[in-house]
């Protein structure tokens, strides 16, 4: 190693190099999309009807690979992301289902002329003073889910998502960012 580059590497560890302002931009964008407070849900298999083409017994699953927001590969099927099941037939097509802190949160989404849709229930109901959070990294819409817990929400970019369910009296429940495709 050159002098100088152990050099350059010492001042930048002992912070005399301003961090890039990209860099720095990117991290406060970045921690903005936290849920302080929040109790972050995880992916649970949902289970594929038989006879369906998706099915294991239909044998006829294309299985393909996307991104989580962790780096971590998820199987795809049908060209529509799954929550990492679809080797075993247990998800259904565009549909996901998170689980925590006694809520269990269903997403469906769909991108249709160029424009995300996503569709889901809560349950157990959550309540009356409930409201759902759809969020991408530019844009959070707000909604009060029906009496059966079912919430929409239509006209968004696609790429990365995660909904987060408001209750008073209770922390934030979050699904992890998933990345829907065209």
């Amino acid at each position: 190693m050159r002098e100088e580059y152990l050099l350059a590497a010492l001042r930048m560890g002992a912070g005399a190099d301003p961090v890039p302002e990209g860099v720095s931009a990117a991290a406060r964008a970045v921690f903005g999309l936290r849920v302080p407070g929040g109790v972050p849900a995880g992916p649970v298999d949902l289970p594929v009807p038989p006879g369906t083409r998706s099915s294991a017994e239909a044998g006829t699953a294309q299985i393909g690979a996307a991104q989580t927001e962790a780096g971590q590969t998820e199987a795809v099927e049908a060209g529509t992301a799954q929550i990492g099941a679809a080797q075993t037939g247990a998800a259904q097509a565009g549909v996901r289902r998170f689980s925590a802190d006694g809520l269990v949160i269903d997403v469906e989404t769909a991108v249709i002329g160029g424009r995300m849709e996503v569709a889901g229930q809560v349950s157990p109901v959550p309540g009356p003073d409930a409201r759902i959070e759809v969020r991408t990294p530019h844009i959070a819409k707000v909604r009060i889910p029906s009496g059966s817990g079912h919430f929409a929400v239509a006209g968004l970019p696609p790429g990365w998502l995660s909904v987060v369910c408001h209750r008073p009296g209770h922390p934030p429940v979050f699904t992890r960012w998933i990345h829907v495709h065209l």
